[in-house]
């Protein structure tokens, strides 16, 4: 298992860490500085050593970011986080941010009316979103200043920048060679008239090159810069004692292995045109490539990445039919300890995480699982840590979302639990989100569409009511790589077409404040929709389901479900009894014959 370390503070730590980066923003001639939740490389997630935002504000989610100023710092955290930034961050010194419905450039236009100077490290910004920021304040004299990173100035214990090793990611379940790889995006490259292309995301170089890492806790990511040229050669950055002679040799000639430093150098020395992802590629990059001709394009790995072949398909599969019987024994286990109170929302994780351990091709769990009983189930990415372990009271609602990351594929599955008797309200608020997502586990949609297309018909049986949820519906998920990938989503706001291969999360929940959370999640994959006879003669999608586990009919209030959802349920459930009788016995076998009955 990854070791993990914890460099989050407490509330209380948070004012004079702000203090002393206030007092280096005034040395350094700076009314504000930006602190976001990034690396270099623009992934997801981050290492510990990049924690900044957690270390100086106490908030610990997978997305936002603190602007410091001399009388203000706003911590902007989207719909996922407002209740969890509130228990998190010391309210009388920062203050949350509802984010993206306000925007960072209009925020600071409003706060310093009068302009400043504003400093961010352009290791941690993209190109795209600076030129946003630029944009907005433009005429409204701020100064986007490109600085030193003012937090590691003041943050004398900062943990060590990660240096774990490369491995080597199987033919097997990569389904590819990487020379075919490089050869096919080389071609493109060639066709737009591009020399190189500039790789900065970790997940993207690892699918390239069929390597997997280790320095993102629960990401079999490493991290490394990459140039590809058009000839098909690339250039690899790395610390040189992450590679293997074995890697090397899997690498061959044609990929150059080189140190961290010298890619500065080797950016300076290109010529003609080369692509950067707009999205994702830090502006220092950028500034480094005064002598070649900039393309602003799309990480030219993210789309082929998505669309999963033959071999990942089948190695996900797989791997979630084993996540699936050890979500079924965990289930089991959980039905008979639960009535009997005494277990706490740690007892939870540890007793998933150990049934996942017995997998021999468990390389880690795919993200902190998420356990949480009562209210705390409203946090949508809750974290149980010592001090908030609370315990299962007979008749709480439990969310758990978890995963693992298994050698030939990645999980992610929520399911929501009854520990004994539960209101009809909470009945009616969990059928709601299963219509939801029905509706989308059932669609045909005619090729094209994308996720912003489709997000309101997981949303509808909710919005019937009166309710909703304040995150996407789906995210896109790798194989054996990042368990949050894009571009795919379900969501408001993605204008990617979805197209076969691409797997996605189908998880609509509903959270009440102070009471009680609600999420049921499966992954899916996008297929060509079966023929359907006297159908127009037109591509149409469908998507085809990755995650077999029983959904909780105790929360279930039939009355309220269509004779076609009630079909898809019972036959969800007979497909789930099929596909996993053989691998449970004893008591888990008789809890998934139970679990898995006709409405």
């Amino acid at each position: 298992m990854f070791q993990s370390f914890d460099v989050t503070s407490r509330p209380e730590d948070g004012p004079p860490r702000l203090a002393a980066l206030r007092a280096k923003m005034a040395a350094a001639g700076l009314d504000g500085f930006l602190v976001p939740r990034a690396d270099a490389h623009h992934g997801e997630y981050v290492a510990p050593y990049d924690e900044r935002l957690s270390w100086l504000t106490g908030f610990t989610g997978s997305a936002g970011f603190c602007a410091a100023l001399a009388d203000v710092a706003g911590v902007f955290i989207d719909g996922r986080y407002r209740v969890q930034v509130r228990s998190q961050v010391d309210l009388a010194h920062f203050t949350p941010v509802k984010w993206p419905e306000e925007k960072l450039g209009d925020w600071l236009v409003e706060q310093l009316p009068e302009g400043g100077r504003v400093g961010f490290d352009p290791w941690l910004h993209s190109v795209e979103e600076i030129a946003r920021l630029r944009e907005t304040g433009n005429g409204s004299g701020i100064e986007l200043v490109s600085s030193d990173n003012l937090v590691d100035a003041i943050w004398v214990d900062q943990p060590a920048p990660p240096k774990g090793q490369i491995i080597l990611h199987p033919l097997e379940h990569a389904g590819e060679a990487h020379e075919e790889k490089r050869r096919a995006l080389a071609g493109k490259l060639t066709l737009r008239g591009e020399q190189a292309a500039v790789l900065t995301l970790p997940d993207s170089i690892a699918w390239l090159l069929n390597i997997r890492g280790s320095d993102i806790a629960r990401n079999p990511v490493p991290h490394a810069f990459a140039i590809l040229h058009a000839s098909g050669e690339l250039d690899l950055f790395c610390a040189p004692g992450k590679l293997s002679e074995e890697v090397r040799s899997h690498l061959g000639a044609n990929v150059h292995c080189q140190p961290t430093a010298a890619f500065g150098p080797a950016l300076r020395a290109l010529r003609g045109a080369v692509r950067l992802d707009r999205a994702s590629a830090p502006v220092w990059v950028a500034d480094q490539l005064a002598n070649a001709e900039i393309k602003l394009g799309q990480d030219p790995c993210i789309l082929p990445k998505a669309r999963k072949n033959a071999s990942e398909l089948k190695g996900m599969e797989a791997a979630h039919l084993r996540d699936a019987a050890a979500m079924c024994r965990f289930l089991s286990w959980l039905d008979e300890a639960a009535p009997a109170g005494g277990l706490t929302e740690i007892d939870v994780v540890r007793r998933l995480e150990e049934e996942r351990r017995r997998d021999p091709l468990l390389r880690d769990i795919s993200f902190e699982t998420i356990a949480g009983t009562g209210p705390h189930g409203a946090i949508v990415h809750y974290r149980v840590s010592e001090e908030s372990n609370r315990e299962i009271v007979p008749g709480d609602i439990l969310l758990v979302d978890s995963g693992g990351q298994y050698a030939d594929g990645t999980t992610d599955i929520t399911r929501t639990i009854a520990t004994g008797a539960v209101t009809e309200e909470q009945k009616a608020c969990f059928t709601r989100v299963l219509q939801g997502m029905i509706s989308i586990s059932t669609l045909r949609w005619p090729a094209g569409l994308a996720g912003r297309d489709l997000d309101a018909l997981a949303r509808a049986p909710l919005w019937r009511a009166g309710q909703d949820y304040d995150h996407g519906t789906g995210h896109g998920v790798g194989a054996y790589l990042s368990v949050h990938e894009g571009p795919q989503r379900l969501s408001r706001v993605s204008d990617t077409p979805l197209q076969t291969g691409m797997i996605l999360s189908n998880e609509p929940g509903y959270y009440r404040e102070g009471a009680f959370g609600i999420r049921i999640e499966n992954l899916i994959h996008v297929i060509t929709a079966p023929d359907l006879p006297g159908a127009d003669a037109r591509e149409m999608l469908a998507f085809a389901t990755l995650t077999w586990v029983p959904i909780d009919r105790r929360l279930i209030r039939p009355e309220m479900l269509s004779g076609p959802e009630r079909e898809w349920l019972d036959g969800y459930h007979d497909a789930c009894r099929q596909r996993l009788a053989d691998l449970l016995d004893g008591s888990a076998r008789t809890w998934l014959d139970a679990a898995t009955r006709n409405l």
